[in-house]
């Protein structure tokens, strides 16, 4: 039996949200939220701002922010985290476990701003920052002392880092403008910040990327003792800069593969050879690296409350958003209906997930961590085995040498699963979410 193509498509959330569309229902959020856990919540702020959109990048985000585009996107999230908390009431606790600000890169917002975004996670939705661990996302031009020191201040746990590669030619044949010493310069700065955990992101597949040039980023990051490293293969989309120019041919492809699989086995080899532990395909941590905190939120059934307009939102039944887009003029006009608007009580887009597909995101979440999924967890939530609810697919796994050995009372993935979770994911969306996915028009 041979092998599905080992980079389908990375499985960050599920259903993808290209799956997600108009709820016509339009159901409003206090109805939603009133017989849903509160007490181990995830909060996320997306800011769809970045100085400059790289070459591989899909991500919901536009690049600068003219006439005075950021203060008004503020007030609109500051709306939006009024009308979310009031919807999520008082008769039951509310707490947040941890959160994060992503996007686009929130550090594109200037100190002030960063404060700002602070106070509407504590002051409008109860997140209390210093308490529970709260991840930023950055890009070396944004990492500046100003703005790290308002994220120490405020309790941040994390920094992750986009360098992507330390080797400049690499950088731009991404579309990536940025010189090693820039990105050497904002390390140093985020180590002085004295945030706990530095997460730096590495890609492989770049073209012109060589085992020894990988090496060499593997190498510079290492340097810098990151509590994390996080290793991405290289994707080409639609409507992205690189996506406009791939040669989609089945043999330039096959060999892209090749290449990617390669230098990820080198990158993981040399990052357990150096201390670090995988925890999934793509993250690794630093064996002694500093808890963040406390985190009791289980992403396979707790909550997520998702502000900006490109975050998500999960209840045990609706995931929820707005509209979504790549194309920067798309992008740009979902960012001003999202500024313009004044009612946030209701829920505009998403997918209603019935219990197969709530089964199917549980093991999709779980399968795809190093430390696998808790058989009896599985049965106590849902009843029934996944072995029997999964009977092909895992036998297909188990026939491509994806699944360890062993009865540990935990389903796992072997060192070539793990490999393989690109692959791996999507051979367990369900038909209608696929069928969602096939239909859904780029743009």
């Amino acid at each position: 039996m041979s092998a599905p193509r080992p980079y389908q498509s990375y499985v960050y959330a599920y259903p993808h949200k290209t799956a997600y569309r108009p709820l016509d229902d339009r159901p409003a959020l206090e109805a939603l939220w009133e017989r849903e856990p509160k007490d181990a919540l995830s909060l996320y702020l997306h800011i769809p701002f970045c100085e400059v959109r790289c070459g591989f990048c899909n991500l919901f985000t536009r690049i600068g922010a003219p006439d005075e585009l950021t203060g008004r996107y503020l007030d609109a999230l500051d709306r939006q985290a009024t009308a979310v908390r009031d919807a999520l009431g008082d008769a039951a606790p509310v707490r947040f476990a941890n959160a994060a600000f992503g996007g686009g890169t929130p550090t594109f917002l200037e100190a002030a701003e960063l404060e700002r975004l602070c106070d509407i996670a504590e002051k409008r939705m109860g997140a209390e920052l210093s308490a529970i661990p709260l991840s930023v996302e950055a890009s070396p031009a944004t990492a500046t002392a100003d703005r790290l020191a308002v994220l120490a201040g405020r309790g941040a746990t994390r920094l992750s880092l986009g360098v992507q590669s330390f080797v400049d030619a690499e950088a731009r044949a991404a579309v990536r403008p940025q010189r090693r010493a820039d990105v050497e310069a904002a390390l140093g700065r985020i180590r002085d910040a004295r945030i706990p955990v530095l997460n730096i992101d590495l890609i492989y597949g770049i073209d012109g990327q060589t085992a020894a040039s990988w090496r060499l980023s593997l190498d510079a990051a290492l340097a810098w003792r990151p509590e994390e490293v996080y290793l991405y293969p290289l994707y080409v989309r639609p409507l992205t800069g690189l996506g406009r120019h791939a040669d989609s041919s089945a043999c330039a492809e096959r060999a892209w593969d090749e290449q990617r699989l390669r230098l990820y086995r080198q990158g993981r080899d040399h990052l357990l050879a150096h201390g670090y532990e995988q925890v999934s395909m793509r993250m690794f941590r630093r064996s002694d690296a500093p808890a963040q905190g406390p985190d009791d939120y289980a992403c396979q059934t707790d909550g997520m409350i998702g502000l900006g307009c490109g975050a998500r939102s999960y209840t045990s039944a609706l995931h929820y958003s707005f509209d979504y887009a790549v194309d920067m003029r798309e992008i740009r006009t979902i960012i001003d209906d999202y500024t313009a608007t004044e009612d946030f009580t209701r829920a505009a887009h998403g997918r209603y997930v019935d219990e197969d597909e709530a089964r199917r995101r549980h093991l999709l979440q779980s399968l795809l961590q190093a430390e696998g999924m808790p058989l009896e967890d599985y049965r106590l939530r849902f009843g029934t085995d996944p072995y029997g609810d999964f009977a092909a697919e895992l036998d297909t796994f188990a026939a491509h040498g994806w699944l360890a050995d062993g009865p540990s009372g935990r389903l796992r993935l072997s060192p070539e699963g793990l490999a393989h979770s690109d692959a791996l994911g999507p051979a367990l969306f369900s038909p209608g979410v696929r069928a969602a996915m096939a239909a859904y028009e780029s743009r």
